[in-house]
């Protein structure tokens, strides 16, 4: 039988194109939940500037994360802008950065700098199948089909959305919980992002397949909270 997954949503304090200083609070982060598996918002690691430059996996800013995975045995799945270019998770642990998920479904101005990525994405971690998506992902139901057809366990998103888009979030959640009887955790931008997100939602949270959820973080940046996958 295997063992539950502690899994963490972060919404860490995010300034626009300071890299060094967003890894830097990621790595508090993921010390700081010291859970399994450490997910982030939407281009976390820039902030919502589609004009950012990409981030490439041995960007040596990155080597906090690196070392906070490494201390705590965590895999952390921060959002970040890479070549392509494409709007990514990239997985972070110990061992190093590679890339994890391209974001599929794109926004009208995303979609003027970046390009799809191939196809939907999961990842075991523990026995535990993770399937991926990013913000506009989570409201387009055949994304959440075809990531749950790859047998997931768990959906697991980054997004950035505005304060009074709260909702849509609890709606979209929800829905791929009750729709694919699986785990959602989501990791919600807090705070100011760029990119005209002066407040964004907060609110990250995570619920069991039968909709209940287990843990919720407040509108605050710097909020983190976690659960247990069982």
């Amino acid at each position: 039988m295997r063992a539950p997954l502690m899994i963490a949503v972060a919404q860490p304090v995010t300034v626009a194109h300071d890299v060094a200083g967003n890894a830097g609070r990621h790595a508090d982060a993921v010390r700081a939940a010291n859970a399994r598996v450490v997910v982030f918002p939407e281009l976390s690691l820039t902030g919502y500037e589609l004009a950012a430059d990409s981030i490439a996996p041995d960007d040596p800013s990155l080597a906090p994360i690196v070392d906070s995975c490494a201390a705590t045995g965590s895999l952390a799945l921060v959002g970040a802008p890479i070549d392509g270019p494409h709007i990514a998770f990239l997985a972070v642990d110990g061992a190093g950065v590679t890339v994890a998920y391209r974001k599929l479904w794109l926004g009208d101005e995303e979609a003027r700098r970046f390009v799809p990525g191939p196809a939907p994405v999961a990842i075991e971690v523990d026995s535990w199948r993770l399937g991926l998506g990013i913000c506009k992902d989570t409201g387009v139901a055949q994304h959440a089909k075809d990531t749950a057809a790859l047998g997931i366990d768990a959906y697991v998103a980054g997004v950035v959305k505005h304060d009074h888009e709260a909702d849509v979030l609890e709606e979209r959640a929800a829905r791929i919980a009750a729709e694919h009887g699986v785990w959602v955790a989501i990791a919600s931008c807090a705070g100011p992002t760029g990119g005209g997100f002066d407040r964004t939602a907060g609110g990250s949270s995570i619920r069991t397949p039968a909709g209940v959820v287990v843990a919720r973080a407040g509108i605050e940046p710097g909020d983190l909270v976690t659960g247990a996958l069982s």
